[in-house]
């Protein structure tokens, strides 16, 4: 049942999951540096992050990582400016909002890991060829006010000649973990899922997909590890050492067999079926949705500052230049 594995995940996400060391591993040098990580919300979008725990790369490069999931950007954000966090996976937004706010403390962003949107839009009913204008009048369960995800779905919905604002009502009030149980109450006919849930609510006969966001929009780099701009300055090595991990699991998730990918991602998602894992891996593979190198292009971040700027939550004058928020050093050292 699907409200049993969101509880599952729920607790998974509440607490600290830590990274052993894998058996054989070989003794460091030096002792491990501890590195406590936020991550946004728990998806396979993230899978390259979760490989490289699973697989060691981490620990094998000296990193002793315990991980967090927020539920919400907002609160990864709140995470590293209070110091609770050292590194976050977060949208590109946030590093945006930061920089233009009062705050003292910045967050550069120091490394990539998804090219574009994973959001999958489901509807309670099959269609052969999907029409977007079917859309029109209906109810769309969204996500929270300001957020990557509700962003892009207005931008695929201004793509297709849907005004979001009124064409569709979007119910943008559900919280996280509350929006699966949300759909199987009967609420909204139309809904944005990320893997895994988009799959299994598939398998489960409770939705059908029926278009990838991502795909629909395009390449703009959707979620990016940061740091404080303190954390970076004080720890170089460190950023170096994690952005290396993350390219080395990242060319690993490239070239490995599906069915791989999901039995190295079954300990993040308990009571999920083995299935919709692999139904996830295979379509993000597909819709090359994950990056293959750390490394984050200007135009992407150009066009994920379009999408801020359309959806009403940022300026055009209040636009960062891509050299005041990416380092790109890490990443093109990366090895």
């Amino acid at each position: 049942m699907l409200n049993r594995r969101r509880t599952l995940q729920g607790l998974a996400a509440a607490g600290s999951l830590a990274v052993a060391s894998p058996k054989g591993a070989f003794a460091q040098a030096k002792p491990p540096v501890k590195i406590r990580y936020n991550e946004v919300v728990r998806s396979i979008l993230y899978a390259p992050a979760y490989v490289a725990i699973a697989k060691g790369y981490f620990t094998e490069a000296g990193l002793d990582v315990s991980m967090t999931t927020a539920q919400g950007g907002d609160k990864s954000v709140a995470a590293l400016l209070s110091n609770s966090a050292d590194i976050a996976l977060i949208g590109p937004e946030t590093a945006v909002y930061v920089k233009n706010s009062d705050s003292p403390t910045k967050i550069p962003i120091f490394c990539g890991l998804t090219a574009t949107d994973g959001f999958m839009l489901v509807g309670r009913d099959k269609a052969d060829k999907f029409d977007w204008q079917a859309l029109k009048g209906k109810e769309i369960l969204g996500f929270r006010p300001g957020s990557t995800p509700l962003l892009f779905l207005e931008a695929a919905l201004r793509q297709n000649g849907i005004d979001p604002l009124k064409d569709v009502k979007l119910a943008n009030n559900v919280a996280i973990p509350a929006r699966v149980g949300s759909w199987l109450a009967g609420q909204n006919q139309y809904a944005i899922f990320i893997e895994p849930d988009a799959s299994q609510l598939e398998m489960d006969g409770k939705a059908h997909i029926l278009a990838s966001i991502g795909q629909t929009v395009g390449p703009a780099d959707y979620t990016t590890f940061m740091a404080t701009d303190k954390y970076i300055r004080e720890n170089p090595q460190v950023i170096q050492t994690w952005t290396n991990a993350i390219y080395r699991a990242q060319k690993w998730t490239a070239t490995a067999p599906t069915e791989e990918i999901a039995k190295t991602l079954e300990p993040f998602f308990p009571g999920v079926n083995p299935k919709a894992l692999v139904a996830a891996a295979e379509r993000y593979r597909k819709l090359n949705i994950w990056k293959d190198t750390p490394m984050i292009d200007a135009k992407a971040i150009d066009k994920f500052q379009d999408i801020l700027v359309q959806g009403n939550v940022l300026e055009q004058n209040k636009r960062v230049k891509f050299e005041d928020l990416v380092l790109t050093e890490f990443a093109s050292k990366a090895k």
